[in-house]
């Protein structure tokens, strides 16, 4: 892809953001459309991994796949504690104590100045070439090269996730979203399944929050707000929610009309909300079912 972006007035950044985001995506749609639970703070946990990996680099180690590791650590235990506080709520409650719990942790980054940055963000960490011992790859003034190692974690990460779902772990949580009754009188653990399931979305999600903080050397308190989290459930449902490429395909066009439509007005929002209303209404399936039944 950075090969022939910049022929079509892309440039390599976007290309990675793509990525980032559908990664991001993808992770909600693991709790979204594969089990049936909505949750609008999966920001908090994006979040959590951008300032987790930020602040490795910055105060604790010169290594960019330990930052990584940390963000992720950060991220996912933060979720297994939250999940354990949840996992009996369903519905609009469980999204509503989703964005509430996030906006805990947005207003924490807000306001620990001295720490996050508060408002102006966290500066002052970039990103290390990677030590491979015989070589280097210097992803810190490459480009593309960190577009590579995005995209590696990216097919890791996706194949992990399709393997879960194709497994019996994966066929009880779609057994979940059709009938939760049903699968409770079948003796599944369905609370136990549910925060699994809950956990692992957020460890995806908080492995796109450490690459976004990598992407730009920089993450704000933005990236724990529970719009961001919106725009993750508008990306899965612009692709196909229940599909498993869905997302993949909603965030590549969420982000670049946003790109583009954003070099021409601020009122960028305006026109992509547009564009969600006449997909829900008239492609219901999103753009990958709709072009699968065609």
């Amino acid at each position: 892809m950075p090969y022939w972006m910049d022929y079509v007035g892309g440039y390599t950044d976007l290309a990675t953001r793509v990525l980032v985001m559908g990664l991001a995506a993808m992770s909600v749609n693991f709790l979204l459309g594969f089990t049936g639970v909505l949750s609008f703070g999966h920001a908090a946990y994006f979040g959590l991994g951008a300032y987790g990996a930020g602040l490795a680099l910055k105060y604790l180690v010169p290594s960019t796949p330990l930052a990584i590791v940390l963000g992720v650590l950060v991220g996912t235990l933060a979720a297994a504690l939250v999940g354990l506080l949840i996992v009996k709520l369903r519905g609009i409650y469980f999204a509503m104590v989703t964005i509430a719990i996030g906006q805990v942790f947005y207003f924490i980054a807000f306001r620990w100045h001295s720490v996050t940055g508060g408002d102006d963000g966290l500066t002052g960490f970039t990103r290390k070439p990677i030590d491979l011992g015989f070589t280097q790859i210097d992803i810190m003034t490459h480009d593309k090269a960190y577009y590579y190692l995005v995209l590696l974690v990216f097919a890791v990460s996706v194949g992990a996730m399709a393997l879960l779902l194709r497994s019996p772990f994966g066929r009880t949580l779609l057994a979940i979203r059709e009938n939760e009754r049903r699968a409770r009188f079948l003796g599944i653990p369905v609370d136990r399944h549910i925060w699994i399931a809950f956990v692992i979305s957020c460890f995806f999600v908080s492995i796109a929050g450490t690459l976004y903080a990598l992407l730009s050397n920089f993450t704000d308190p933005r990236s724990l707000h529970w719009t961001l989290s919106g725009n993750f459930v508008i990306m899965a449902v612009l692709g196909g929610m229940r599909s498993f490429w869905g997302p993949l395909v909603g965030a590549a066009i969420f982000v670049v009309l946003q790109d583009f439509v954003s070099s021409h007005t601020q009122n960028w929002m305006f026109f992509i909300g547009i564009f969600f209303v006449c997909i829900v209404l008239f492609f219901p399936r999103g753009v990958l079912g709709f072009l699968r039944r065609k």
